[in-house]
């Protein structure tokens, strides 16, 4: 019943999706063994770049794990992983100053920022209710349920897409900052690019794999009109 020629699409967007995930890990390992000519740490790194752009009062945490780091726009601050906040590597230089960016971005108030903030509660809302919709209708033949559950998976493939330009440019920044500042010399800098690039990877493969999800329930919505 579910089963769609699209899903042999979905498929191959998915093992692009494991290879991101792969790529992303092995990269990340490969340039944390490569120490950055400065000699910064992570925390340092991202210390110093935030008091640069106004944002002294944004606290560095560390917090447990592996490429876990984020930044916490409603408590404003900075999380960085173990390997990143105590590392001394174009990895974890390369990913705490990505995060920073994403500060930078809340600070200047980046417009894909703040639609991703003001649309996430109904995505969160959404990516619940849609599965739950979408199986209900296509078992019950309900076209009208299997509608309801498409909009709101649009929903999260809005956000998803959305996110792009975020990651993208919140590393355009990073790596900017980077090299303005000094932390980098000009050879690293190409290692910094793969750091980042394989990261933002992982977000092109996820966003994929939902349209290409999206795009088959909306060609079955439509055959099921037709007929």
């Amino acid at each position: 019943m579910f089963f769609h020629p699209m899903d042999f699409l979905i498929l191959i967007a998915f093992g692009l999706s494991l290879w991101a995930q792969f790529r992303v890990n092995s990269t990340f390992n490969r340039f944390a063994e490569v120490p950055v000519s400065t000699g910064l740490t992570g925390a340092e790194a991202a210390r110093r770049m935030l008091d640069a752009n106004g944002l002294g009062h944004i606290p560095i945490e560390h917090i447990p794990g592996t490429l876990t780091d984020h930044y916490d726009p409603i408590s404003k601050t900075v999380r960085l992983s173990d390997p990143v906040f105590s590392g001394s590597s174009i990895s974890a230089v390369s990913v705490a100053c990505h995060e920073v960016g994403h500060a930078i971005q809340h600070k200047v108030a980046y417009p894909m920022l703040v639609a991703r903030h003001y649309i996430f509660p109904v995505v969160n809302f959404a990516s619940g209710v849609a599965p739950i919709l979408l199986i209900a209708g296509f078992l019950m033949h309900w076209m009208n349920l299997v509608l309801l559950g498409i909009i709101f998976f649009s929903a999260a493939v809005a956000f998803q897409l959305i996110t792009l330009p975020v990651e993208f440019n919140a590393s355009s920044r990073a790596r900017t900052l980077m090299v303005q500042m000094g932390f980098i010399r000009n050879a690293e800098e190409e290692g910094v690019g793969k750091v980042l690039n394989a990261a933002a990877l992982t977000y092109v493969a996820a966003a994929l794999i939902s349209v290409l999800q999206l795009l088959k329930f909306v060609m079955i919505f439509a055959n099921s009109r037709d007929e």
